[in-house]
């Protein structure tokens, strides 16, 4: 079975992306790895810190690994960490990938915490993958009214400070804030700026991650990807088809849940299909 890192030059020969799509229970789960084996294509399941605390990191990695255990190329990614101690556990845990957030520090202490997140998973698994974040998409994953403060063209990663900072840090995979937001704004979608995609990734050399998926058009992905991108995170589309799937679900009187969560399910795959079709260059490469 190929590891994460191997699945991730795959990416570069055929020039597609892996879509990564956070879950916090078995439903999500079932949702993500279902779409992602009846299409054949490798998937990343998400957990942020709250939601790992909600269906327990060492539940959701064993979830993984039975997976795998099948045959499916499915991973495990330890989603925005704020702190060393806890992007140290996840590693513990079994995690494929980490990625330690200190954005909103400054760089030199982004740098610090990271570095010492690369250097702990080197030392326990040299196949865990560490990502590091530059530059700051907001942190809700809900439907926004505007786009989030902090958040603007002024702010996006420079293609000087993420060639200094993978430098400094080591990290596998850098998420930059290129027009990307955390979250789905009603006002609009912040449009991708995929020339700056395609600078940081000739300046950083190293594979790039764009968080904040939610809301944005097929064609922004398509060029994302043409620039460099090879991971796309989605969140907030599979939530809110979660929410809308069960709402209707239980309109029906079903009292028995693996009857009723069977909609919220169908929607989530849904959204799933729709994007691992687009990330996989609509699958046929």
């Amino acid at each position: 079975m190929k590891s994460l890192r191997e699945w991730l030059s795959w990416t570069e020969e055929k020039r597609v992306a892996i879509g990564h799509f956070n879950i916090s229970d078995s439903e999500g789960f079932k949702a993500v790895v279902e779409a992602a084996k009846g299409l054949q294509v490798p998937v990343i399941i998400g957990v942020s810190e709250g939601e790992r605390e909600f269906i327990g990191l060492e539940e959701i990695v064993a979830l993984v690994k039975i997976a795998r255990g099948n045959g499916l190329p499915v991973f495990i990614n330890a989603d925005h960490t704020y702190s060393v101690e806890k992007a140290k556990a996840a590693i513990d845990a079994g995690v494929d990938s980490v990625i330690i957030d200190a954005a909103e520090k400054s760089f030199e202490e982004n740098v610090r915490m990271t570095k010492e997140i690369v250097a702990y998973a080197r030392l326990k698994n040299p196949e865990i993958l560490v990502e590091g974040e530059l530059g700051f998409i907001g942190k809700s994953s809900k439907v926004l009214d505007t786009i989030p403060d902090g958040v603007s063209e002024e702010t996006q990663t420079k293609p000087e400070d993420a060639k200094k900072f993978v430098e400094q840090t080591g990290i596998d995979l850098l998420a930059p804030s290129v027009g990307n937001v955390h979250g789905i704004v009603k006002t609009g979608e912040p449009k991708l700026n995929i020339e700056r995609i395609r600078a940081i990734r000739q300046a950083v050399g190293i594979p790039l991650v764009l968080h904040g998926g939610s809301g944005n058009k097929d064609d922004e992905f398509i060029n994302a990807i043409d620039a460099g991108v090879r991971i796309i995170h989605i969140n907030t589309e599979l939530r809110l088809a979660y929410k809308e799937g069960l709402a209707e679900a239980v309109k029906s009187g079903e009292v028995a849940p693996y009857k009723f969560m069977q909609e919220a399910v169908e929607d989530m795959k849904k959204v799933v299909i729709s994007k691992l079709r687009v990330f996989n260059g609509e699958l046929t490469q």
